[in-house]
C-alpha cells in the first residue's frame, strides 16, 4: 500500500482526537514509552526516538505512523525513528519521569503549552531557529501570525516547528434550531452568530419550542474541553483571558464579568443548564444523543467522532460575539527536541521534522493523517479532492477566526483546576460573579512562575 492510500484509509476509518487541545482524547498509549537510545545508533547512521501524544492519527495508530517513516528513510536509509505513543492520562507523568531520569527522546509531538513554555522554559529543548528560515516563517505567517508567535518563548527563541492547527468552536442541532425558527441568528456564510444578542434570543426561542431537555449545558466538573466554556465567556462581549504579553490572568476583566453574569442569568432561566457532575465527554454525548441543542465543545475530530451517533445535522458555528470577529481558541500542534547533547541524534531529529513538516509531498500527507489544517499557506486546501472535503470545508471557513494563542502563559495546569472551581461557584453554587472572577485570577496569576 503507497503513503497516499495509507493515509486516505486513516481518513475513511474517522479520527479520534476529541479533546486533545485541552488534555482528553482516547487514544491509548502502546505501552511505557522506551527512552531514546543512548547510543549512536545503527553502524550505517543515527538512531533517534520520536514520542508523539495522539493527535489524530499520529497517535495510536502505529501502521499509520510507520507508513510515513517508510517515507522518510526512502530518502534517509541512514536514519533509524523509533516511535512510541503517549496518552493525556499518563502522558506527562512519563515525559517528566524521562525528564528526571535523563532518558527523553530526541523528538516529542504537541503543542506550545508543553514544547514552549512548559520544557522548553526549563531549558529542556532544542532552539529549533534554524528551521524556521525566512521562507518557512513567511509562508506560516501567511496563514496565521498566532502560530509563529505561539512557537516561540518571549525571548524569541524557538521550540516548536509545528505541523498543523485548528480552531475549536460550538455546534447546534440545525433541524431543532430550524423547527424553532432560531436559525435567522445565524450567518451561513461566515458560520458566525448575527451578534450576542441574537444567539441568547436562539437560545430561549429553542428553549420555549420544547424540543429538548435543555438548549446548552455549561459543564464544570473536569478539565477537557476548557477551551469551550473560555471561548464561550472571552467572546460574549469580547473578553481576553490574559494580556497581550501573557504575564497575568485577566478573566476578571469587566467584559468577562458581564459575560459570566449573562450566562448566570441564562441559567436561572433556564435557557441554559449548568452541570458540577457533567465533563466535556458528557456533554458531547447529550448533544449527540439530541438531549441537548448545541455543544460548547466542537471541531473536526469531534464531528467525524460523533458521525455515527447523531440523527440530525451537527451545524458548526463560530462562538457568538459582539465583537466584529469572533477570538477562537486554537490547537497548534508540531514538533520539539529534547536537548540529549547528542549533535548527531539532533541534526538527525531536524532532518526528520523537515521532511514531514515541509516536503513538497509529505507534508499535506501529515497534516491529513491529524486530521486538521495545514499552518502553511503553499500547502493549500489539503482534503480538496478527498473524500473529507464537503466535512472539512465548514471548519475551514472558521479558520481565519483563530485568535490569540495564550495557552503558552504560565500556571497553566493550576488554571484549569481553578477555572472549573469558578464555575461551579458561579453556575452552581450562586456565588458572587465578581467575587468569584477575582479569586480564580488571583490564583492563577499566583501560579505563574
Amino acid at each position: 500500500m503507497n503513503l497516499k492510500k495509507a493515509v486516505a484509509l486513516a481518513l475513511a476509518t474517522g479520527m479520534t482526537l476529541s479533546l486533545a487541545a485541552c488534555g482528553g482524547g482516547d487514544a491509548k498509549t502502546s505501552g511505557t514509552p522506551a527512552p531514546a537510545a543512548s547510543g549512536s545508533g545503527a553502524a550505517t547512521g543515527t538512531e533517534i526516538t520520536m514520542w508523539t501524544y495522539p493527535i489524530g492519527k499520529w497517535g495510536g495508530t502505529e501502521a499509520k505512523v510507520d507508513e510515513i517513516i517508510a517515507a522518510f528513510n526512502a530518502e534517509y536509509p541512514d536514519i533509524k525513528v523509533n516511535v512510541e505513543f503517549l496518552d493525556y492520562t499518563n502522558g506527562d507523568t512519563q515525559v517528566t519521569s524521562a525528564i528526571t531520569a535523563g532518558n527523553t527522546p530526541d523528538i516529542i509531538m504537541e503543542g506550545p503549552e508543553r514544547l514552549v513554555s512548559n520544557w522548553g522554559a526549563a531549558g529542556k529543548m532544542v532552539d529549533l531557529s534554524d528551521l524556521w528560515t525566512e521562507e518557512a516563517t513567511a509562508d506560516i505567517a501567511a496563514v496565521s501570525e498566532s502560530v509563529v508567535n505561539a512557537c516561540k518563548s518571549n525571548d524569541g527563541t524557538y521550540y516548536e516547528y509545528p505541523l498543523c492547527m485548528t480552531t475549536h468552536c460550538m455546534a447546534i442541532n440545525k433541524e431543532v434550531f430550524e423547527a424553532a425558527d432560531a436559525m435567522q441568528y445565524v450567518n451561513d456564510e461566515t458560520r458566525t452568530w448575527n451578534s450576542t444578542e441574537d444567539f441568547l434570543k436562539a437560545i430561549a426561542a429553542v428553549k420555549a419550542s420544547g424540543q429538548v431537555a435543555t438548549p446548552g449545558i455549561i459543564y464544570c466538573g473536569g478539565q477537557g474541553g476548557d477551551q469551550g466554556t473560555r471561548a464561550l465567556v472571552n467572546n460574549l462581549y469580547g473578553g481576553t483571558y490574559t494580556n497581550a504579553d501573557h504575564t497575568e490572568y485577566t478573566a476578571n476583566s469587566a467584559e468577562n464579568v458581564k459575560a459570566l453574569q449573562t450566562l448566570s442569568e441564562q441559567v436561572k432561566a433556564g435557557n441554559l443548564t449548568a452541570d458540577a457532575s457533567f465533563q466535556a465527554a458528557d456533554e458531547l454525548q447529550a448533544f449527540a444523543n439530541g438531549t441537548a441543542a448545541m455543544t460548547f465543545c466542537w471541531n473536526a475530530s469531534n464531528q467525524a467522532q460523533y458521525a455515527s451517533q447523531v440523527s440530525f445535522t451537527p451545524y458548526a458555528v463560530a462562538f457568538p460575539t459582539d465583537q466584529e470577529t469572533p477570538a477562537l481558541c486554537g490547537g497548534i500542534w508540531g514538533f520539539g527536541i529534547f536537548d540529549n547533547g547528542d549533535e548527531a541524534k539532533i541534526e538527525a531529529a531536524k532532518t526528520f521534522i523537515k521532511f514531514v513538516c515541509d516536503d513538497a509531498e509529505q507534508g499535506p500527507e501529515s497534516v491529513r493523517l491529524s486530521g486538521f489544517f495545514p499552518v502553511r499557506a503553499s500547502q493549500g486546501d489539503v482534503y480538496a479532492g478527498t473524500e473529507d472535503e464537503a466535512r472539512m470545508a465548514e471548519f475551514q471557513v472558521m479558520m481565519p477566526y483563530l485568535g490569540d494563542y495564550y495557552n503558552v502563559i504560565g500556571g497553566w495546569t493550576e488554571q484549569r483546576t481553578n477555572w472549573f472551581n469558578m464555575l461551579q461557584q458561579i453556575f452552581v453554587s450562586g456565588e458572587d460573579v465578581q467575587t468569584a472572577a477575582d479569586n480564580f485570577v488571583e490564583a492563577s496569576n499566583a501560579a505563574i512562575k
